[in-house]
């Protein structure tokens, strides 16, 4: 499979994302005080990991194949109602140790923004249809993780949407 210049230096961009973004969810796992927090970031970095082998992959000439697989993150589990939400903001006041795994939280989801918005502009410079669709695969696993930082922060109350 013959890649442009264009789309090798895409790529090469896109294997240095997921690089950092790799060691960032392994650091920040070590740093954070919640477990649930630290299985979430753990998970996260794994996927990471399959996301950077398959730029390696596509980068080493050959075709993508990517696993359709469940969600990264259990939806439901993530999403309590609306009234229990706000009830549990609304008496949390923050700890140190939560205020710091907030920060890591921001962190990440600002790292996700950037990370999906980088894989968005890379989809619309492939001519190989089967590469487009492991880079939006891709993207979307991003943005379920970003979907999931959101979710653990606004269940928390570290992330207040009004």
């Amino acid at each position: 499979m013959p890649l442009s210049q264009k789309e090798k230096q895409l790529l090469q961009d896109q294997k240095s994302h997921e690089k950092v973004c790799i060691q960032k969810y392994q650091k920040n796992a070590q740093q954070t005080s919640d477990p649930k927090l630290k299985q979430l970031f753990q998970s996260y970095a794994q996927q990471e990991q399959q996301h950077l082998n398959t730029i390696e992959s596509i980068l080493n000439g050959q075709a993508p194949a990517m696993n359709q697989a469940a969600p990264s993150q259990p939806t439901q589990q993530s999403q309590p109602n609306q009234q229990n939400n706000t009830q549990a903001q609304s008496t949390m006041t923050p700890s140190a140790t939560s205020q710091a795994d907030a920060m890591l939280c921001q962190d990440m989801l600002m790292t996700e923004k950037y990370v999906s918005n980088a894989y968005n502009t890379a989809i619309f410079e492939f001519t190989d249809s089967n590469v487009r669709q492991a880079l939006n695969h891709i993207q979307k696993e991003e943005q379920e993780h970003g979907e999931g930082i959101f979710n653990y922060m606004n269940n928390q109350g570290m992330y207040n949407v009004q």
